[in-house]
């Protein structure tokens, strides 16, 4: 557990009934006048972009769409989006959307520029300033980028996806409206909601896990583990739903002060160069990554245990082993895919797969228990 330690958050965020009503004075404080609105074409096809709209074209702001977004956007792709935000000369961005619209649109806040791009931060995030404030409306209860730093983007030439790390990223605005996440269809929810879980749970048993991420992660498990079936299966869940997108939040927040493991960084590859969905990917190796990491926190699952789950479980190995248990009875219940093989991810790619994996060293050092090559190559093998 970290020393010393520190939680940068949103500037403001505004949830529960009617929390899209607060565009209004969101643009009046900003003096918003050129708008640049980041979206993708499904969350357009759903209806979901016409529902913050409404409010934008009652301000009387003059606005730009940019939504050629593609789910698992390289960083030549989200750069189209952030040039044509530059053209437009906006002095303010909106993202409608999932993990992917936000990531965009944040980048877009530090790169009104045309001394670097996306490429260029790859290597050097920290070189990019904030230039525009951003307003976060997701339309999914899962990614957590509302509330995070990072951008995810995928480098075909790695066949990897890398997330880039700024503070000056994180979102000045952000509104938790559950009238976003109400149609979302359950396969979608189901994916989205299991990548919350994992932020959760590996944010938690972090070697970087700390009181500020620790307070958010706990509270984030808790509401997931207590909430993620009835929201996804009940599209009337509305109470559910909004437990969801706020837990989903609190992840986030525990992602900045915090970070995640293993999870997240053996499935990168998987959305690099297969282009699993990443709620998927992580999906696929929640468990088998926890039951690797349960000897190193073993403590701390239990902790987990309860809190969250309160069942007749006596002895830590046994309120851990329940812990883990959950986890996969949720991903089964939401019946999402827990083999590689259903994506058409041959045997023979596993070499690559472990090398890519080792890679991501910026969130394997947060594992509580070391991952060597052999180990990633075994927890691989199992989801193969």
């Amino acid at each position: 557990m970290l020393t010393k330690y520190n939680l940068k958050m949103p500037h403001a965020v505004f949830s529960g009934e009617d929390a899209l009503e607060k565009i209004y004075d969101i643009f009046a404080e900003n003096h918003v006048k050129r708008l640049a609105v980041f979206s993708d074409k499904g969350i357009e096809g759903a209806g979901l972009l016409d529902l913050p709209m409404a409010k934008v074209k009652e301000t009387g702001v003059e606005y730009t769409i940019l939504d050629d977004l593609p789910a698992e956007p390289t960083y030549m792709e989200a750069q189209k989006l952030v040039d044509q935000c530059k053209a437009y000369d906006a002095d303010f961005i909106m993202a409608v959307g999932g993990g992917s619209v936000q990531d965009t649109a944040k980048l877009a806040s530090i790169l009104m520029t045309d001394e670097y791009g996306i490429k260029e931060l790859l290597d050097t995030p920290d070189r990019a300033k904030k230039c525009i404030k951003t307003l976060m409306i997701p339309t999914t209860a899962g990614t957590g980028s509302e509330a995070t730093p990072n951008a995810i983007v995928a480098v075909p030439e790695k066949q990897l996806k890398v997330g880039i790390v700024n503070t000056n990223m994180i979102a000045d605005y952000v509104i938790l409206d559950a009238v976003m996440i109400k149609k979302l269809p359950r396969k979608i929810a189901a994916a989205t909601g299991v990548d919350a879980l994992a932020h959760a749970i590996e944010c938690w048993t972090s070697n970087k896990a700390n009181p500020f991420s620790d307070i958010f992660a706990m509270q984030a498990l808790d509401m997931i583990l207590n909430n993620i079936e009835r929201a996804c299966d009940d599209p009337e869940a509305m109470d559910a739903k909004n437990k969801m997108q706020i837990a989903s939040f609190y992840a986030g927040v525990a992602i900045t002060a915090s970070g995640t493991t293993a999870v997240h960084a053996l499935s990168y590859p998987l959305g690099g160069k297969y282009h699993i969905a990443h709620g998927v990917s992580n999906a696929i190796l929640l468990a088998p990554v926890m039951r690797f990491n349960e000897p190193a926190c073993r403590e701390r699952l239990a902790e987990a245990y309860d809190r969250c789950l309160r069942g007749d479980a006596k002895t830590v190995e046994e309120k851990s082993a329940a812990v883990i248990a959950k986890l996969e009875g949720i991903v089964k219940h939401l019946d999402i895919p827990t083999s590689l093989t259903e994506f058409g991810v041959p045997r023979e790619d596993l070499e690559a797969l472990v090398a890519s994996g080792m890679e991501v060293t910026r969130l394997l050092v947060n594992n509580m228990r070391e991952v060597t090559p052999d180990d990633a190559r075994r927890i691989y093998q199992e989801v193969l």
